[in-house]
């Protein structure tokens, strides 16, 4: 399976800590070391996804939908948590342009928490979608055990829909805010899967309907 390089890195510096651990130490002290290399390769997997086409936003991330709340600008706020055992690697909702990646300093509440969404340290693209020209959110938002967030994207860039655009390490949430031009199609509760999951389509009139 695909992996992150980052995985490799760490499975890779556990490994060789087995090892001396084992060799200097007792044996048994080198089987911790080892399992956590055998996690981070689990959990920096990052697989292919087959990316439905069409007027359509995916799932930015791996997890469990664990809220569908309107804001009070008329937009929609769909919450997604990823526990340590989701796929980490987070994808582009949608086909388009960075508008504006914005990093806010935060705290680490626990990210299934509501406030995590305001609280926490993240970081925010603004994407204008290739064919309607309408704009939406991707927050990346560290949880209490993930304090490291990877974006590999400026403003400026181009994206295209379910493509790889960073990560979150060990834990964490994201969000994405929609605008009233969109219809959801997930609830709460609902499982998805970054880059091959719909979470909404665009409403009839609300923008190119043809291929992205």
């Amino acid at each position: 399976m695909p992996m992150v390089k980052d995985g490799w890195v760490y499975g890779l510096a556990f490994g060789a800590a087995a090892l001396f651990s084992g060799l200097l130490l007792e044996p048994w002290s080198a089987v911790p070391l080892a399992a956590a290399g055998v996690f981070c390769l689990y959990f920096f997997r990052d697989p292919d996804r087959v990316i439905p086409q069409g007027p359509v936003c995916v799932s930015p991330a791996d997890g469990k939908v664990v809220q569908v709340r309107e804001e009070v600008d008329g937009r929609t706020r769909v919450s997604i948590f990823l526990s340590i055992f989701d796929v980490h690697v987070n994808r582009a909702p949608v086909a388009g342009r960075v508008r504006s990646v914005q990093y806010t300093p935060g705290g680490f509440r626990m990210a299934h928490m509501e406030a995590a969404s305001m609280e926490n340290e993240r970081n925010t693209l603004v994407i204008e979608e290739r064919r309607s020209g309408l704009t939406l959110e991707t927050k990346q938002i560290a949880g209490l055990i993930a304090r490291r967030i990877v974006c590999r994207k400026k403003a400026g860039d181009s994206l295209e829909k379910g493509e790889r655009f960073g990560l979150i390490k060990f834990g964490s949430r994201v969000d994405i805010v929609l605008g009233p031009e969109w219809c959801l199609a997930v609830k709460r509760g609902d499982r998805v899967a970054g880059g091959s999951s719909v979470i909404a389509s665009l409403n009839q009139g609300g923008g190119d309907a043809g291929p992205t």
